[in-house]
């Protein structure tokens, strides 16, 4: 049963996946007002398949959080919530690409800045279903996604000034910290020592999820710089592209953000059955 419905989570997202007027060469609006994706326009097609790929993993995971054990429905609930409100941005992001040529910047760091926080705080509910967890463990991850964020945003927008490189090395000071936390810190050692299983297989899963998932970010952060300026001398960026970061972006929430959603799904499914006395799947 658990293999049929991944087929069916896959078919979910194939079937909403279909490019609106593909003879179009290029973006345009249709007759009837409705937005044509050019097939030229590559960033405007990963857009388009991110956004399909939200919507269905949205409603495969909120269909399957009926069929999990009452300690998981809050991690399915907020694996929902991730792909939901990514979808929600992203219907805004495909247009706003499509008819500026422009990277949604904002709207961006609107969905990371809800989503984001939410993937690192699943950590917590993970450990909070499985064992005791304090609630410093909460906001200190809370806290160091969210500065993550926000350095991020102040260096690709320049909205207080400052070099580029030195607002990405503070969030990526944030990012390693959440990195340690999961690797060596409390929450670590929270998972290590609950005995459990299938919350084990979804700590681990998550965690390289954010250590090697996560690891795309800066590096599309770094081609979307045009210009910076270190230690007083302005450096230009000869690999600088808008059409590369979003492509980058676009595929790692992809990647990231339904993949989180699986894992959680995964554990979910197997503590359920195993709690059960039933016989659990793995792949």
């Amino acid at each position: 049963m658990t293999k049929i419905r991944l087929a069916a989570f896959a078919l979910c997202i194939l079937s909403i996946m279909i490019l609106p007027n593909s003879a179009a060469t290029k973006d345009s609006y249709s007759e009837d007002g409705f937005l044509i994706l050019g097939q030229d326009d590559l960033v405007g097609i990963t857009f388009w398949i991110a956004t399909a790929a939200m919507l269905g993993s949205s409603i495969f995971f909120l269909i399957e959080r009926s069929n999990v054990a009452p300690q998981w429905k809050t991690s399915m609930t907020i694996a929902t919530l991730i792909t939901g409100i990514a979808f929600w941005h992203y219907m805004y992001m495909r247009e706003h690409w499509i008819l500026t040529g422009e990277s949604p910047i904002v709207y961006r760091y609107v969905d990371w800045f809800i989503t984001v926080p939410l993937q690192i705080v699943e950590f917590y509910f993970i450990l909070a279903a499985v064992t005791a967890v304090t609630a410093m463990l909460f906001w200190r991850l809370l806290g160091a996604s969210v500065l993550m964020l926000v350095f991020g945003f102040l260096g690709e927008t320049q909205m207080l000034g400052g070099s580029s490189i030195i607002w990405w090395m503070l969030g990526m000071a944030c990012w390693f910290y959440i990195i340690y936390e999961i690797f060596r810190g409390e929450a670590a050692i929270l998972n290590e020592n609950s005995g459990n299983e299938a919350g084990q297989f979804a700590f681990q899963a998550l965690k390289w999820i954010v250590t090697v998932g996560w690891a795309i970010y800066p590096i599309g952060y770094l081609y979307g710089l045009d210009e910076t300026t270190i230690l007083g001398v302005n450096i230009s960026n000869t690999a600088y592209s808008p059409e590369l970061i979003n492509i980058i972006y676009n595929l790692a929430d992809l990647i990231n953000k339904t993949a989180f959603g699986v894992a959680i799904w995964i554990a979910a499914v197997k503590d359920t059955k195993e709690s059960k006395g039933e016989q659990s799947f793995m792949f």
